[in-house]
């Protein structure tokens, strides 16, 4: 990050929280990272049968977790210029959204909250903090070209896409569907609908599971392609050269290009002799 040191407390609060570059920096950037990882893993731990020990190992990992990200939640709304700009944040409501759950339990009684299919559902979003990762070419590991930082894109919008399809569908089946019992189970059937292999071994037995298969159909026909052509964009002009046509307006003409490859006019277009 660029500009004066931070000087106060407040100030170095805020240089830590977006700086990805020094020792603390990238040592909170991987942190944070890790309990993403711990958090969303929890989630799909508990679509199992797990003894009682364990269901209490989990809780308390889920707890610890959350209470991090709260903090996490406040710190970024404490340093914000613009509190009200912050909550309004995308990032900000996911944030939110995540720990919700968890934090329902303690002004909810417990029958309550499991029987919330509201509540229960919202989990999924935890996997959208992964985007936060993605905002720029500054990782923890180091700086990615625009190109990879657009392929990590599409990766993650893949996999949110996947896992929040799997995620909402077991909310919507699982209690009525012997054929969704766990979220691997609605994974895979995910990823079968959405491959449109169909398999047709799990089918959705209720009307909120057939909405939510075309809804992730839809949202992977939009959001997938729009990210991939990004990448494809990329290639195709990372040789060419910004030069525009003065009578058609093309731009981005191969780099010994004379003439518009669109209208054939002369652009005059200045080469190397020697490529």
């Amino acid at each position: 990050m660029g500009g004066d040191a931070p000087t106060t407390v407040r100030e170095r609060v805020r240089f830590y929280l977006h700086d990805s570059e020094t020792p603390v920096g990238r040592v909170l950037d991987i942190t944070l990272f890790a309990l993403n990882l711990v958090f969303v893993a929890i989630y799909v731990a508990q679509t199992y049968r797990l003894s009682a020990g364990v269901r209490a190992l989990l809780w308390n990992a889920e707890l610890t977790v959350a209470v991090v990200f709260a903090a996490e939640y406040a710190l970024r709304l404490w340093v914000a210029e613009d509190t009200l700009a912050a909550v309004r944040d995308p990032y900000a409501v996911v944030d939110l959204l995540a720990i919700l759950p968890t934090f329902a339990v303690f002004v909810l009684p417990a029958s309550a909250v499991a029987s919330i299919g509201f509540l229960r559902a919202i989990r999924v979003v935890r996997v959208l903090r992964f985007y936060r990762f993605t905002q720029d070419a500054e990782f923890f590991f180091g700086t990615v070209s625009d190109n990879a930082l657009r392929a990590m894109k599409l990766l993650v919008t893949v996999l949110v896409i996947l896992f929040v399809s799997a995620g909402l569908f077991y909310s919507a089946e699982h209690a009525v569907n012997p054929d969704v019992a766990t979220f691997g189970d609605a994974f895979y059937y995910t990823v079968v609908a959405l491959s449109t292999v169909g398999f047709g071994d799990v089918l959705p037995v209720t009307t909120l599971g057939r909405w939510i298969t075309i809804g992730s159909i839809i949202a992977a026909v939009i959001l997938v392609p729009q990210q991939a052509s990004k990448i494809v964009k990329e290639w195709t002009t990372r040789e060419k050269v910004d030069v525009t046509c003065p009578n058609c307006g093309l731009s981005a003409h191969d780099p010994d290009a004379s003439h518009c490859k669109a209208c054939g006019h002369v652009i005059y277009q200045e080469t190397d002799g020697a490529e």
